[in-house]
């Protein structure tokens, strides 16, 4: 009788996930120019019984963690790989806003690599701007 293959990290999360009874965890994802509309749609998904993950800093808005160039590059790639972290933790992903930046499309694509099924609060916004002709 063979021996059953050993599961992997992210089939040992999702057997957690179901031995807790945990609701599906969303991670929110878009341009930080949208925080309001992030806090909107954390609310919607919230009451709608989703546990819910989203950017934790806006660098776009001033404060004192951000305002040494040299310390802002540092702490945004580790805001990088903190949202990738999300990512592989959720159940799916919500992009919100009207506009998707560089970042936004490469969690996207992380997100679709990790077979996350993507949402879009502004349907047809992932569509590629159309080319310009000569």
């Amino acid at each position: 009788m063979p021996h059953p293959r050993p599961l992997s990290p992210e089939e040992r999360l999702a057997d957690a996930k179901r031995l807790l009874d945990l609701p599906r965890i969303v991670v929110i994802c878009g341009s930080t120019r949208f925080m309001a509309e992030m806090a909107e749609a954390e609310l919607r998904e919230t009451a709608a019984g989703r546990i819910v993950v989203k950017p934790g800093c806006d660098m776009k808005s001033p404060h004192e963690l951000w305002s040494d160039p040299a310390d802002a590059g540092a702490l945004k790639a580790r805001l990088d790989d903190l949202h990738r972290a999300k990512i592989r933790l959720a159940d799916e992903v919500l992009v919100v806003g009207g506009y998707i930046g560089e970042s936004t499309r490469a969690e996207i694509a992380y997100a679709r690599s990790l077979n996350r099924p993507v949402r879009f609060t502004h349907p047809g916004v992932e569509a590629p701007p159309p080319a310009v002709g000569p």
